[in-house]
């Protein structure tokens, strides 16, 4: 099929290329034409494994191409993919739509004969049957521009994976929307003959799906903080708490791992742009328990400075603290609310030299914190310092071994903020090894 994937961020570059290896003819569009051009030669403007050479592959046998122009992008397309960015507003909680209805505005007057636009984006519940309603009094072709709603699940670090092998695909279809469904099972045809699940429902529905996921899980990690809080305050230990708990087939143990907590650009602004849309629709009191999710997490960045300020005697000025991770995750350069990026820059407001490595997010996190230091390696970052802590769990940094680490340190002291260090194997090398909810 002939597809266009609209906003070349983060969803929309990974959806492209993934329509692309599935064999279809897809048509990246943007506002920004350094971008387009970039992608255009095959180059990713972000770290997600895997997916620079999926895109070089089909730029190069030309599955994919890239282009400013919506006028372009109606006339080549059967299938329209809204991929664009729904921030937090800057002056609330709720979700900025500014480019969502960006999209319908300047794709439907070049609609002129029967086509379909699919959101992937992240909105509030009740965005859809807006824009729904506004393509169609657009649109040169009137009701047979229709809409529908396939909710995005990619996972930072394993994007490629989550696209051309979703866990399930959610199409949500409008009563008035008749070509919606055959369309959308010819695009994800190869997907469906994998036996991949496939939920058809309403609009509404599956706006709420990713919008409640995203509460779900925001909630699952919040919760095994605050038990870490609890161990904290009890001297038990939260990761053996979390192990035991997770051989409960009802419960699980995934997400339920102590630590720093969440960051990126999905979770955090998802759960409140929810709030405030329960809160519009006079249901705020059901997701009041968000509130708490989120102070929990934010909490959590509080207490790791707590621990340095213990561990430092009480004086964070002047100390040389290393941080290992910028990213909010591994696999990742991805520094939208990073719990390590944001603890970095309050331990430099606080009178603390702060050496910063990461993998692959130094460059990003340099442009958004260019007063801290940066190393060009885990034991460079850590030279001379009187504190380590360990905020972003790649696996470079647990393959390192305590003893050559000490070698050039000035203390031997170290916050693991993600609990998954050998805290044993630190300790027999001679360190002082502190982590969330442990003894």
């Amino acid at each position: 099929m002939r597809l266009t994937v609209i906003g070349t961020g983060y969803l929309g570059a990974t959806h492209a290329a993934c329509m692309a290896e599935l064999g279809h003819d897809v048509l990246g569009v943007d506002v920004e034409p350094d971008k387009t051009a970039a992608l255009q030669a095959g180059q990713v403007p972000f770290y997600e494994p895997g997916l620079a050479e999926l895109l070089a592959r089909n730029v190069a046998n030309g599955r994919l191409r890239f282009t400013t122009s919506y006028e372009e992008a109606a006339e080549f397309g059967e299938v329209h993919f809204s991929c664009v960015g729904t921030p937090q507003r800057p002056d609330g909680m709720g979700a900025d739509l500014r480019y969502v209805d960006a999209v319908i505005e300047s794709l439907a007057p070049h609609l002129r004969r029967p086509t379909l636009v699919v959101g992937k984006s992240t909105v509030p519940v009740g965005t859809a049957a807006r824009l729904a309603a506004r393509l169609a009094e657009l649109a040169p072709v009137g009701a047979q521009a229709e809409l529908a709603w396939n909710p995005e699940f990619l996972r930072e670090g394993i994007a490629v994976q989550d696209t051309l092998r979703p866990d399930r695909l959610v199409f949500g279809i409008s009563p008035g929307a008749p070509a919606a469904e055959r369309l959308l099972r010819e695009v994800y045809a190869s997907l469906l003959e994998a036996d991949i699940p496939l939920v058809i429902t309403d609009l509404p529905t599956a706006e709420l799906v990713k919008s409640a996921a995203n509460a779900f899980l925001a909630t699952k990690i919040s919760f095994i903080n605050a038990m870490a809080e609890v161990c904290e305050a009890t001297g038990a230990d939260v990761a053996q708490l979390s192990a035991s708990m997770s051989y409960d087939t009802r419960i699980g143990g995934r997400f339920l791992h102590a630590g720093v907590g969440f960051g990126g650009g999905c979770l955090p602004k998802d759960i409140r742009a929810f709030m405030t849309r329960a809160e519009e629709l006079g249901v705020g009191q059901a997701l009041s328990f968000l509130r708490e999710v989120d102070a929990i997490n934010l909490r959590r960045r509080e207490r790791v400075l707590t621990l340095a300020d213990e561990l430092c005697a009480g004086e964070l000025t002047g100390r040389r603290i290393a941080v290992w991770g910028a990213a909010f995750k591994p696999d990742s350069d991805d520094v939208r609310d990073s719990p390590a990026l944001d603890i970095a820059q309050r331990l430099h407001r606080r009178g603390a030299t702060v050496s910063v490595y990461d993998p692959k997010a130094v460059d990003n996190a340099r442009k958004k914190y260019p007063e801290l230091d940066y190393a060009v390696g885990a034991l460079d970052a850590v030279r001379g310092a009187d504190l380590i802590l360990h905020l972003t769990e790649w696996p470079e940094f647990r393959a390192l071994d305590p003893r050559a680490v000490a070698e050039v340190v000035a203390h031997t002291r170290i916050i693991d903020g993600r609990n998954i260090l050998d805290a044993e194997g630190w300790r027999a090398a001679g360190w002082t090894y502190r982590a969330l909810g442990r003894p």
